[in-house]
C-alpha cells in the first residue's frame, strides 16, 4: 500500500512540495560539461539541448547525494538515491526495476513536470582544470553504448527529442539529466 500511496501523494501534492532551482549557478565543470555535450551532438548533426534550471538543480542535488552517502555501494548503482533528503529513496539495480524512482526526481524536487533520464559518472582522479573532468566524463559515456545512445538519441532513444538538459558535478560525481519537456523555470545562471 505504501508503494502505491507515495506516487499518488507526489502526483497530488508534488508541485506544492517541490523546491525551485533558485539562484544556483553553474560551476566551471558544469558549464564545460553542457558545452561539450552540445558540441558532441552537433558533430553528429543533432541540435544542441537547452540547459534547464530545474534539471541542473536535480543533477547537482543528485551529485551531492552520491558524494555524501554510500547509497550506490553493493547492488545499487549511481542512479540510486539515499534516504538523506526530501525525495523518495531507492536502490537502482541493473534490471531497471525501479526506473520510475529516477524518472520522477524532477517532479519530486522541482516544478518540472516531465520525466528525467540520467547518466552518471564518478572518478577519484584530480584534474588541473574544470574542463578536464567534463572531458573525462564525456569520454567515458562515449565509450559506453547505453550512455552514448542517450546523449546522441540513437538506439532505443532515437525517438526522443530532448528539450532540456541538466548538468551537475560534486566531488568527482558527475550527472546529466535529459528531459522531453521545455523547462518553465528557464535556463540556469552562470557563476561569475
Amino acid at each position: 500500500m505504501k508503494q502505491l500511496l507515495v506516487p499518488i501523494l507526489l502526483l497530488l501534492f508534488g508541485p506544492l512540495l517541490a523546491q525551485e532551482p533558485g539562484r544556483n549557478c553553474l560551476t566551471g565543470e558544469e558549464q564545460a560539461l553542457g558545452r561539450l555535450i552540445n558540441e558532441y551532438r552537433m558533430e553528429k548533426h543533432l541540435p544542441g539541448i537547452k540547459l534547464s534550471a530545474s534539471l541542473c538543480f536535480v543533477a547537482r542535488t543528485h551529485s551531492k547525494d552520491l558524494s555524501g552517502t554510500d547509497v550506490y555501494k553493493g547492488k545499487c548503482n549511481l542512479h540510486s538515491w539515499s534516504d538523506q533528503g526530501k525525495w523518495t529513496a531507492c536502490c537502482y539495480t541493473p534490471d531497471h526495476k525501479d526506473a520510475a524512482c529516477m524518472w520522477n526526481k524532477p517532479r519530486e524536487l522541482t516544478t518540472y513536470q516531465g520525466d528525467g533520464f540520467e547518466i552518471a559518472y564518478f572518478t577519484t582522479a584530480t584534474f588541473d582544470t574544470p574542463e578536464m573532468l567534463a572531458r573525462e566524463a564525456l569520454k567515458a559515456w562515449k565509450g559506453s553504448p547505453g550512455h552514448n545512445e542517450i546523449i546522441i538519441n540513437s538506439g532505443k532513444w532515437a525517438d526522443m527529442d530532448w528539450k532540456a538538459m541538466g548538468v551537475g558535478s560534486w566531488n568527482g560525481y558527475v550527472t546529466v539529466w535529459f528531459g522531453k519537456e521545455t523547462d518553465p523555470a528557464g535556463e540556469p545562471e552562470i557563476c561569475k
